[in-house]
């Protein structure tokens, strides 16, 4: 543990199965669960957590943007729409990369980005 650094992250899901299922399969994460409303995602770079509700993040409503790289934008964008995900946004340019942002199966907004 380091301290005052950010340590942990949780999110709403509507449809915690569908969640877990999408991230596993498209990223290879592993979940534990703890009770039927929150499961803890693991080996995601960051540990975190799902817990059961009605909301979503997105950042039209003013949620901040959790932000995954991949090293091949292009074969994980078709991976996250094989799996469920929905593209938000297409892959565009910013300074220092490409990147796209997507919702999961709960519509919560996540965004990829590469430096390729």
């Amino acid at each position: 543990m380091q301290n005052n650094k950010i340590n942990y992250v949780e999110l709403p899901a509507s449809n915690l199965a569908a969640s877990k299922l999408f991230f596993q399969k498209t990223f290879g994460w592993g979940f534990v669960d703890y009770g039927p409303e929150y499961s803890a995602f693991e080996n995601a770079g960051l540990d975190g957590g799902f817990f059961a509700s009605e909301k979503s993040v997105s950042t039209e409503n003013g949620s901040a943007l959790v932000v995954l790289y991949s090293n091949d934008l292009e074969a994980i964008k078709a991976l996250v729409v094989d799996n469920g995900g929905v593209i938000v946004q297409d892959i565009f340019a910013f300074p220092g990369g490409r990147r796209f942002h997507f919702s999961d199966p709960s519509n919560n907004e996540f965004a990829i980005w590469s430096d390729k």
